[in-house]
């Protein structure tokens, strides 16, 4: 197999492992802008429309699910801030870039929603024990199936556009859209059978409402802490690089190869073992070409290569 054919393999399983994802260098044809105001705008609209039905028909449930929206606003603001500054290139104070900037806010959204949820469960504990009743009406189950279908299409948007983009903010927040959609249902199950003479529901509901944010906080803030905390990536990834820098002419073996997670994106940093009769021009081209290689993975920001002369 050329050192061509080897390459155009690679490509192709990288590509096929990681869903062809590549990192993008800035908003991608608006499409991650579109996303995020959709999550402000549509949040903002959701949160009035409950807000008015929860205290009009006395629902804890529909109340607390009109404070998911609010604490929503704010994470796709936080998203949006994150993501804007992510891409900013690198300046004096931070010579790497600004890419630890979507982790960062995917761990700020998760802290808020773990506190939003433990209040809604806190005021629907009491509720449970007043015994207050809501007020009948249909208008409450209409307006939630509204809720659920539109944030089933904004789930699904926000998560087309993240997986093309590779955003953790971004996919943080679809899948804060998409709790949101099992979270509607739960509230539309409680209002029901409140309807229906069962009003014990209504703040069971809002309590399922306050453990299941609780639970997609602590989900989203675990898969972010991985990219703050420079873990490794897959191993299949490593296998990946590995392929890539051996196919490179010249290269006689590889050593030390160590890749972590700066942000969203990797760096990696590799020992090239070369024939020490290469002259130091030589010797630094192909340093040069085992970067280039490496960095045509997808995900990879950064390749350190350090060449080191082997007898043969």
């Amino acid at each position: 197999m050329t050192g061509e054919q080897q390459r155009i393999a690679i490509d192709s399983s990288v590509r096929a492992s990681y869903g062809g994802q590549r990192m993008s260098r800035g908003f991608e044809d608006g499409r991650e802008r579109l996303a995020i105001w959709m999550g402000i705008i549509g949040n903002a609209i959701l949160f009035a429309g409950k807000v008015f039905i929860g205290f009009s028909f006395n629902s804890i449930a529909i109340i607390s699910d009109s404070f998911n929206s609010l604490a929503d606003i704010i994470a796709s603001t936080i998203v949006f801030v994150s993501v804007r500054s992510s891409y900013r290139a690198p300046d004096a104070d931070h010579p790497f870039g600004h890419k630890r900037a979507q982790p960062i806010a995917g761990l700020v959204v998760a802290i808020f929603m773990g506190i939003v949820g433990f209040e809604i469960i806190s005021q629907s504990v009491t509720r449970l024990f007043t015994g207050e009743e809501i007020q009948k009406g249909i208008l409450p189950i209409i307006v939630l199936a509204c809720v659920l279908v539109i944030k089933l299409g904004m789930h699904l948007y926000a998560r087309f556009t993240a997986a093309r983009t590779g955003s953790t903010a971004l996919m943080a927040s679809a899948t804060d859209h998409r709790n949101d959609v099992l979270i509607s249902g739960a509230v539309i199950l409680g209002v029901g059978a409140s309807n229906l003479g069962f009003p014990i529901f209504d703040p069971i509901a809002a309590i399922l409402v306050g453990l299941w944010i609780i639970r997609s906080g602590f989900t989203i803030g675990r898969s972010n802490i991985k990219y703050l905390m420079g873990e490794a990536p897959p191993p299949g990834l490593v296998d990946a690089i590995k392929a890539r820098a051996r196919s490179v002419p010249g290269v006689l073996g590889l050593h030390d190869v160590f890749a972590h997670y700066v942000g969203t994106t990797i760096e990696v940093e590799i020992h090239v073992d070369v024939d020490r009769r290469l002259s130091v021009e030589q010797a630094h081209d192909i340093g040069e070409k085992v970067q280039a290689e490496v960095e045509r993975v997808d995900g990879i920001s950064r390749a350190f290569i350090h060449i080191d002369p082997l007898e043969v």
